[in-house]
């Protein structure tokens, strides 16, 4: 069988049709952002994969770790409440929307099957990584075949959280305390939400894992944030969109 060539994307912020807070390339329908831009936006980032727009998928997502299977060719209709998605279908874009959490890409390019997931510290602690894995093995993957990918995500020096935050980390594991280090203020911590995402990833038995290093907070003329549009007092913010395709 020939095996299927796999498209991908982390796209920032530039290069899309919205304007203010929502600068530039806004992907997100669950904004407050213009529709239209943020169609027009949609479409942009699909052109870069060589799709339609009528071809990427997103999902309502809830920070937990529910994963959604497309393994047919009728596309969801309704909104699907979940962090993950898997297929084995051509000519779909799994897209993934985030605005400091980690996005997660998935490739089994041997066995032609891709996934995609939402991976805040809520979800990456659910089991969401493990649970889009999972699913993309019902469709045909091997774990040791499966590539995955962590975008663009809030950083280490930017992500400070409160006492009791490390807790449930350290009852999982005490060697979790590496993913945290002290805050200036007292009794706060800096988290490493992307060093434990590819932990995480590593004890699964994957091909391999890349992270890309960014960080959405301090990258202003790069990546939306939450966090930044919370300490401004904004009234909203971007989403960023992580996307992957099997080429038909």
């Amino acid at each position: 069988d020939r095996i299927p060539h796999i498209r991908h994307g982390f796209f920032t912020r530039k290069g899309g049709a919205s304007n203010g807070i929502y600068n530039s390339l806004n992907c997100g329908l669950g904004s407050d952002d213009d529709e239209r831009a943020v169609t027009i936006n949609r479409e942009r980032a699909m052109a870069r994969l060589g799709l339609g727009a009528e071809s990427l998928i997103t999902v309502y997502q809830v920070h937990g770790a529910d994963v959604h299977v497309i393994d047919s060719g009728a596309q969801p209709s309704g909104p699907i409440r979940a962090d993950g998605m898997v297929t084995r279908n051509p000519g779909i874009a799994l897209g993934i929307l985030t605005a400091d959490c980690a996005p997660v890409l998935f490739a089994d390019m041997e066995n032609g099957v891709i996934g995609a997931a939402h991976a805040g510290w809520r979800g990456a602690q659910s089991g969401i990584l493990e649970a889009t894995i999972a699913a993309m093995v019902t469709l045909g993957a091997a774990r040791g075949s499966v590539v995955a990918a962590i975008g663009p995500c809030i950083g280490h020096v930017s992500y400070e959280v409160g006492p009791e935050f490390p807790a449930p980390f350290l009852s999982e594991n005490p060697g979790h305390e590496r993913f945290f280090s002290p805050s200036e203020r007292d009794d706060h911590f800096m988290f490493n939400l992307e060093a434990y995402v590819a932990h995480r990833l590593s004890l699964a038995g994957l091909a391999a894992v890349t992270a890309l290093g960014c960080d959405t907070c301090a990258e202003e003329d790069r990546f939306f944030s939450y966090r930044r549009a919370t300490h401004r007092k904004e009234p909203d913010y971007g989403r960023l969109l992580s996307a992957i395709t099997i080429v038909a």
